[in-house]
């Protein structure tokens, strides 16, 4: 007796409805919270609030952690929850839209060791570069550009300039 079929994947969005919809999504951050989106801000709270159970002395005496300790953990704060609810988010659209699965996108020369190798290193370097501009790309373009700063203009011309530039280095890697 054959199995039944699984349904078929849910098409993707339409590219201009979800840049509203993200568009609406900044309004109200702004609109309740007084602040805008960014994600990277999460990600350096949970290192610094792990890197506080191994050295709280040290962390609370940095001038650029310790202010994040003064009202309690480091995980107190908006842009934690905001990237919780992105990862659970996405997670039940991914769902019900029935492309969840566990998986590791690569090309078809790339091994999956190469592919996650690579991404750590990018993941590394991405982090590093937010740290220092002040902001990832949805703080720095969505957030800055809105507000129509004009680093935000430059940076967001520079992801794009820099991606295009990279793009010709690892396309071997998807075809």
């Amino acid at each position: 007796m054959n199995a039944p079929l699984a349904p078929a994947p849910q098409r993707f969005w339409n590219p201009y409805l979800a840049g509203v919809g993200l568009g609406l999504t900044l309004l109200l951050s702004f609109v309740t919270l007084g602040t805008g989106l960014g994600a990277s801000g999460a990600i350096a709270r949970g290192a610094a609030q792990a890197t506080h159970v191994v050295a709280p002395q040290a962390v609370e005496s940095n001038g650029y952690l310790g202010a994040w300790f003064e009202g309690g953990p480091a995980l107190r704060h908006y842009l934690v929850f905001m990237a919780g609810g992105v990862l659970v988010g996405g997670f039940l659209s991914a769902r019900a839209a029935r492309r969840a699965r566990f998986q590791v996108e690569r090309g078809p020369t790339a091994s999956v060791r190469h592919r996650l190798v690579l991404a750590l290193v990018g993941g590394v370097l991405v982090g590093f570069a937010s740290r220092m501009a002040g902001g990832c790309t949805s703080g720095q373009s969505l957030t800055g550009g809105a507000l129509l700063l004009d680093g935000s203009w430059a940076f967001t011309m520079a992801v794009f300039a820099g991606g295009f530039g990279a793009a010709w280095f690892v396309r071997k890697e998807w075809n």
